[in-house]
């Protein structure tokens, strides 16, 4: 016991030294905005190795599908049948493609719009019916009912049981190749005895270098926080206490984004969110707000906690406004509008950061903006955010994991690689109403971002759809056999 004490203490006085200047280093960096560039080299000697290891992967199951056919009898046979082939692509990694292609959307949407498919009208003709305005003794209260009416609702239902365009959003991204993480089905990592080995050199270096360092540059970084806006809590209001605390945010945030190797790329700055503004943006996981605030300064929205996140909030409010509600004033719209009014009024204020979707997406699609953030007036300055999921999946699946868990997850990857578009500012028109200019910035996010674009609502990952919803696709199935 006594020699495992000695050796411990000479091995932390060996490397107290070096590893004390590798964190004032990280802290000058980013007090800075500077980068050394190691990240970025870091990432891509991983993609070289996840290249290798795709390769050796191709290789080694041409060997196993050969083996096979040479075991084989009787006539030769296909290698894989679609199911499996379909079962490989979505669970173990090559590219999960659409097992549908959908010709129509069927959403909640009021103002959606059925209409008879060509198909449908061929289907008629060949029939022997004629069109209503060919009959001369049609009229619209003499309409026949055809099983081709409901052919394309017909077609959407088996689609959606087929494939699910919502709940497939709530599950974790598929990779084109693996990523040598075990957070998959197959077990790649014992397919050759190169892979194993690579991937046991990347469980070390994850596990035993990169998570101590990454946890200790959280904790640092924390109490770098706290302790920072503590201190411009105590300067009075002025322009100068803003400037001190854009500066220090940023400097704080960019040193905290070390704890995940963040590489982050920003795209069109010259769009980037102006006091006084609304900032929104596509939401997949509580850290879109570190990546956004390692740019710019915000003011963030949401409900007040308890314990650990309580004092960050706490600690974030003395430094510069923000819009904290308790659990029973998140529910009042009008109360949330007014406090939003309130802010953006303010011209010196920091643009508020704002995610409407309500809930994290899985970095695939856009799902529904909720409209309130859009009724207050003031700009609207769109932003589009992108993971590259082959370093780490930023995903958070909040229905599935805890926070701790989900920490874990990203501390222990490889790092979060990112890309950010800041969109031009947009602005309410005269005409629009807030759920059409909800819908305007939700599509222009979703283009720029490479995402899907979905009219549902991302609540429906905790509660059933609405009644109302049922009943319209009910109205609108009536209207057509009516004829109208």
């Amino acid at each position: 016991m006594a020699f495992i004490m000695s050796f411990v203490s000479v091995a932390i006085s060996i490397l107290y030294t070096p590893f004390l200047l590798l964190i004032l280093c990280i802290i000058f960096l980013a007090s800075i905005g500077k980068s050394l560039g190691v990240r970025r080299l870091y990432v891509n000697i991983l993609l070289k190795l996840f290249e290798y290891g795709r390769q050796h992967i191709e290789v080694a199951k041409k060997l196993q599908r050969h083996d096979s056919s040479d075991e084989d009898e009787g006539p030769p046979a296909p290698d894989k049948p679609p199911s499996a082939v379909i079962k490989e692509n979505g669970v173990n990694g090559v590219s999960k493609t659409s097992v549908i292609e959908r010709a129509e959307i069927l959403g909640p949407s009021p103002q959606l719009n059925y209409k008879r498919s060509g198909s449908a009208e061929r289907g008629k003709l060949l029939n022997g019916h004629k069109p209503a305005a060919a009959r001369p003794d049609a009229t619209q209260d003499n309409l026949d009912f055809h099983v081709s009416h409901c052919l394309d609702l017909v077609k959407a239902g088996v689609e959606s049981i087929i494939e699910d365009q919502v709940t497939s959003v709530f599950e974790a991204e598929e990779l084109r190749s693996w990523n040598l993480l075990t957070r998959t089905n197959c077990s790649y990592e014992f397919l050759t005895w190169r892979l194993t080995i690579i991937w046991m050199m990347g469980f070390v270096v994850r596990y035993f270098f990169l998570l101590p360092l990454r946890v200790l540059i959280f904790a640092i970084g924390v109490w770098w926080l706290i302790v920072c806006t503590a201190c411009i809590g105590c300067l009075p209001e002025s322009r100068m206490k803003q400037r001190i605390n854009y500066a220090v945010s940023i400097m704080c945030f960019n040193f905290l984004s070390r704890c995940i190797s963040a590489v982050i790329t920003y795209h069109g700055t010259e769009w980037r969110p102006a006091l006084g503004g609304i900032c929104v943006a596509n939401h997949t996981s509580p850290i879109d707000a570190l990546v956004l605030m390692c740019d710019n300064c915000y003011s963030l929205i949401g409900q007040r906690h308890g314990g650990f996140l309580g004092l960050l909030q706490r600690a974030l409010a003395r430094a510069s406004p923000h819009i904290w509600f308790e659990r029973s004033e998140t529910k009042d719209r009008h109360a949330v509008a007014k406090r939003l009014k309130e802010h953006i009024s303010v011209p010196d204020n920091p643009p508020i950061l704002i995610f409407p979707e309500g809930t994290c997406i899985n970095n695939t699609s856009v799902m529904q903006f909720k409209k309130g953030s859009f009724e207050v007036g003031g700009t609207i300055y769109p932003v589009a955010i992108k993971y590259d999921p082959r370093f780490g999946d930023a995903f958070w699946n909040s229905s599935r994991f805890g926070m701790l868990h989900y920490l874990l997850n990203m501390m222990t990857s490889w790092a979060i690689v990112c890309d950010v578009w800041y969109l031009p500012p947009m602005r309410r028109e005269a005409d629009e109403s807030a759920v059409d200019f909800a819908d305007r910035v939700k599509a222009c996010v979703a283009r720029r971002g490479g995402l899907v674009d979905l009219q549902w609502d991302g609540q429906l990952k905790r509660m059933k759809p609405k009644k109302e919803w049922r009943e319209l696709q009910q109205e609108e199935f009536s209207k057509r056999l009516k004829g109208e």
